[in-house]
């Protein structure tokens, strides 16, 4: 098979081209409705009926604290209810005959969904009934999307206001994410898919006669709805083990478009509200060219590297497809993986244990930069946000000046809270890979159990589950078996401390900027719309990756890939 054919490169560049012209197209109307959503001051009639079953008064709002107290209080709710389905599952209708789900793997997938990463250690056709799948996963997918949108603009509003004790209302926040951005961009999202052939029905398992006359059992269930939410989310869980490489949910190359573009659509769109919100679009556009000019680099790298194919086994066979699809091919499956773990999505079309070692160590170092490039809906801005702090924070130290970004003034909190933002998830990645290895007990068993490859691949299985989990990722490098006690309960851990930690910080630095005024700008003042902040804050994104991650990822994807 050789390199890619140009036939195969054309109608690779073709695939990116069609989703780059998309994004464009999308960002700004779709951006401007965001801003729109969580700035009216109506409330639909729907809405005024779920905040009276809530008893919310829509027009109180609340301290940074309060509304950290909702996220965490709906999100424990949720993980008990998802947990609950689960363990319930052989008496709920629709359960499909399977059991209940053991408790450690049900607490892991409870958690997975509550905190947006929808970590699978399980094969879902299998373990889970459509009940659970629609009630529990289908509805987190939903909420969880809508918890990082509404602390995305919590922070917005932090550098909006002026000497204000409040940043919004969690709940109306909520419920607007739900009923005015998620469901009706899901629900036209399903009809494509399913049009273009993702299966959609509460048929069970067909038996069907092969064309040798061998049988074969297919399964089914409400896919199109899940996979509609499940991207445009940036969630990521499959309804099969597959994931977005099995037919049923990704059927041709140009649904597989479709669906990156779902995963882009939100991501891409927040910095144009955030623009609209601060009343100053330039601002938008900074973030997003560094957003947008990290996906790009990213994705070059990817493919360049997986369509030189280096090493013994992709030149022996021809080319680096293995844990590839025929029907996507490398162009198809790199924009795929770029797409997936530049946002929080965590779906695959391709698997990433199966990548050149240099090919797989970009989607990891992808989810080590934050993902913020776009990140995830709402995560990706506030990730982005809290790193143009930390940039403006570096430039001020250059030319000897305050500090100050979109005309507030940075101090010693805002700094601290930006700079435990940012150590949080470094911290669970490195603690609980070195765990694996460190305790012997454990060691034992993650050796002998769980890594299928040996030796320094196997310290990249490891790594990635870890940089996965704590950044709420949730794909997986596929050659790990993480269905055992320790995985399921550290990468357990691991989800709700880099989702929930993060998200108090951030919320407490919307408080701090909230209460602050606005000092006017001095010809000292850096500018944070033009070129050079763009660089600057790109470099410190970068940065700080790299001076984290480099030394592990030399024991791991580097030294394989360099042997």
């Amino acid at each position: 098979m050789g390199a890619p054919s140009p036939a195969d490169v054309g109608f690779g560049l073709l695939q990116i081209a069609t989703v780059i012209l998309a994004l464009a197209l999308l960002h700004r109307p779709l951006g401007d409705w965001i801003a729109r959503v969580y700035t009216d001051a109506k409330d639909w009639r729907v809405e005024r009926g779920a905040y009276r079953v809530l008893g919310v008064d829509p027009h109180s709002e609340q301290t940074w604290q309060a509304y950290a107290r909702g996220v965490l209080v709906l999100s424990v709710v949720g993980v008990l209810f998802v947990y609950a389905l689960q363990r319930l599952q052989a008496v709920l209708p629709y359960s499909l005959g399977l059991p209940p789900v053991p408790e450690a793997l049900a607490f892991n997938t409870a958690v997975s969904f509550v905190t947006n990463t929808n970590w699978q250690s399980y094969s879902p056709e299998v373990t889970l009934g459509y009940t659970v799948q629609l009630a529990g996963l289908a509805v987190q997918n939903f909420v969880s999307a809508a918890v990082g949108i509404a602390v995305a603009i919590a922070l917005v509003r932090g550098f909006a206001r002026r000497g204000s004790g409040t940043i919004g209302n969690f709940w109306v926040d909520l419920i607007r994410g739900v009923t005015r951005l998620l469901l009706p961009l899901s629900v036209v999202a399903a009809v494509a898919l399913l049009t273009a052939g993702v299966v959609q029905n509460f048929a069970g398992v067909t038996e069907v006669t092969t064309l040798t006359g061998g049988s074969q059992t297919l399964p089914g269930g409400p896919v199109a709805s899940q996979e509609a939410i499940k991207q445009l989310g940036t969630n990521g869980g499959g309804f099969f083990n597959a994931n977005s490489a099995h037919p049923f949910e990704n059927p041709t190359p140009w649904t597989s478009v479709f669906e990156v573009l779902l995963m882009l659509a939100i991501p891409f769109s927040m910095p144009r509200a955030f623009g609209r919100i601060v009343g100053d679009v330039r601002q938008g556009y900074a973030i997003l060219a560094v957003m947008g000019s990290l996906f790009l680099v990213s994705l070059a790298a990817t493919t360049w590297l997986e369509a030189l194919g280096s090493g013994s086994a992709p030149q022996l066979a021809g080319g680096a497809m293995e844990g590839k699809e025929q029907r996507f091919g490398i162009f198809g499956s790199t924009l795929f993986t770029a797409a997936t773990t530049l946002t929080s999505t965590g779906a695959v079309n391709s698997m990433h244990d199966s990548y050149t070692a240099l090919g797989g160590m970009v989607p990891l170092v992808n989810m080590m930069l934050g993902e913020v490039a776009p990140g995830g809906v709402g995560s990706g801005l506030y990730g982005m946000l809290v790193l143009a702090v930390i940039a403006v924070f570096i430039g001020g130290l250059l030319v000897g000046r305050t500090p100050e970004y979109l005309g507030k003034k940075l101090g010693p909190r805002e700094i601290t809270l930006a700079s435990l933002y940012i150590l949080v998830t470094p911290t669970l990645v490195l603690m609980g890979t070195a765990l694996s290895f460190a305790l012997p007990g454990v060691r034992a068993d993650v050796e002998s159990t769980s890594i299928w490859n040996p030796g320094v691949h196997g310290l990249t299985e490891v790594l990635y589950a870890f940089t996965s989990a704590a950044n709420n990722n949730g794909s997986a490098f596929a050659g790990l078996t993480a269905n055992t006690p320790w995985f399921t309960t550290a990468l357990g851990v691991a989800m709700l401390l880099g989702r929930f930690v993060p998200i108090v910080l951030v919320l407490a630095l919307a408080g701090a900027l909230a209460a602050k005024d606005r000092v006017p700008g001095t010809a000292g003042t850096l500018p944070t719309h033009r070129p050079q902040f763009v660089g600057l804050l790109a470099v410190v994104s970068v940065v700080i990756t790299a001076l984290t991650y480099f030394p592990v990822l030399t024991l791991g994807p580097l030294a394989e890939g360099l042997v």
